[in-house]
């Protein structure tokens, strides 16, 4: 069965694949300096502190003796990133020494913030232009809806309340790698698609984000240019409202792509129009393994491989129906059960038993979160052998020979085979040969040869 998995960068993964020149005229903005310091590990970011007040560079020797013997690992993996960020940049003089100093334009705008504290990318708009703002609550609430229609939009769920007013050309952007489709038929979840679903929300948006800026040229837009818009979007505060139109026309169409994916609520007063950021914007410079953003858990999961869902979500029960088999749904609860037949529709579909368990251990209601284990061990240690039973035989295309008119021909085929990586099995009694489908044509012109 293949094993397929979606690996959700953040956005300094992105930053470092840019070509060094964009990346260098990024640091010119003192917000992605600050969110990329915040994104460093711990020894790197203790680096860039030490060296920032140092104009020279720094031998790698002396920088190897700020660590123990035992943080040659950390060292390592430290230096790397920040050479990778381009916040170091590598010299080697004559006698092959290398050494380190600091971006100087990083440099310059970290020496500048701790002078002078952070500043806010834009005042927000007061009170008495706004008028009432949705609280904080309403705000979660907001996101959290917006979210769960876009999803329910993205996989084409009948389930979905309302269409998105996401432009198709968009959706179509963010469904890549999702969706597929054949002729008139309607679109289908790739294995990618399946395995999207059961990642956390904070993993989802960042694989959505990062699809977004990977096809922003076909849009015109620079990869750079919306990096940097988005970092800045991240040092907004959470339900405050800023002005429209202090943004770029490029600016304006990113915020409505943001809005429908609930990043931030657009507002419509008598002469200004403006944006909220919610959660989900702010948290965009924070790091994958960060669990602030993630929701409460909803599900519990018994001995008996029934699981109870304490959520009025569609989406979750979507979800949940990928691999268990709803049995029925009231307003707040969704009651179903893991079976080896709704088990095997899902490892069809390429989802791996691992991923089904991380997402119920992941999404533990509170009042079984914090049991070790929080799934009960006879349901997972039988959802991986339900998993072994597929795994236990491999199709291979082949081909067999037999009827071989000397065993000298036999012989000669059989290292042919072996030489040409393509041999599975042999019965030399009876003569006959099991050969890989891709050398086939390579097997026939050798036996011709051999005749």
């Amino acid at each position: 069965m293949p094993q397929v998995r979606i690996i959700a960068k953040n956005f300094m993964d992105m930053v470092a694949s840019l070509p060094a020149m964009k990346l260098d005229n990024l640091y010119s903005n003192a917000f992605i300096c600050e969110a990329i310091l915040r994104s460093l590990p711990p020894l790197a970011k203790k680096y860039v502190l030490q060296m920032l007040c140092i104009d020279g560079p720094i031998s790698a020797k002396s920088m190897q003796e700020w660590v123990l013997a035992d943080g040659a690992s950390k060292h390592k993996v430290a230096v790397d990133r920040l050479l990778q960020l381009r916040i170091f940049t590598e010299t080697v003089d004559r006698k092959r020494e290398t050494s380190y100093r600091l971006n100087p334009v990083f440099q310059s705008n970290l020496q500048k913030l701790l002078v002078s504290g952070e500043v806010l990318p834009g005042e927000p708009l007061p009170s008495s232009i706004t008028a009432r703002l949705p609280s904080l609550e309403e705000l979660d609430v907001f996101a959290i809806e917006q979210w769960e229609c876009f999803m329910l939009q993205l996989i084409n769920s009948s389930q979905a309340e309302r269409p998105s007013n996401i432009s198709s050309s968009t959706m179509k952007v963010f469904q890549r790698g999702l969706l597929t489709q054949r002729d008139k038929e309607a679109p289908r979840l790739t294995e990618s698609g399946f395995q999207f679903l059961l990642m956390d929300t904070n993993a989802q948006l960042w694989y959505i984000i990062r699809e977004y800026i990977s096809n922003s040229e076909d849009r015109g837009v620079d990869p750079a240019d919306l990096i940097s818009f988005l970092l800045e979007l991240s040092f907004h505060v959470t339900g405050e409202a800023y002005n429209i139109s202090s943004l770029t026309d490029i600016q304006r169409e990113t915020i409505k792509d943001l809005a429908d994916l609930g990043l931030v609520k657009l507002q419509q007063g008598r002469k200004e129009s403006w944006f909220i950021p919610s959660k989900l914007a702010t948290n965009l410079s924070m790091s994958l393994t960060d669990s602030s953003s993630r929701k409460q858990g909803f599900v519990v999961v018994e001995t008996n491989f029934r699981m109870y869902a304490y959520s009025t979500s569609k989406l979750h029960c979507e979800i949940l129906r990928l691999f268990s088999r709803i049995e029925y749904q009231l307003p707040n609860l969704i009651v179903a059960a893991i079976t080896k037949e709704s088990l095997y529709n899902a490892f069809e579909n390429g989802i791996t038993a691992e991923q089904i368990i991380s997402f119920l251990q992941q999404n533990a209601h509170p009042r079984v979160a914090e049991r070790i284990p929080s799934v009960p061990e006879n349901v997972t240690d039988q959802m991986r052998l339900w998993e072994a039973d597929l795994n236990r035989v491999e199709m291979i295309p082949a081909h067999c020979y037999d009827e071989f008119p000397s065993r000298e021909v036999f012989e000669g085929a059989c290292e042919f085979a072996r030489e040409g990586n393509g041999f599975l099995w042999e019965d030399s009694k009876k003569m006959r040969l099991i050969v890989k489908a891709e050398i086939h044509k390579n097997m026939r012109e050798y036996l011709s040869r051999s005749k």
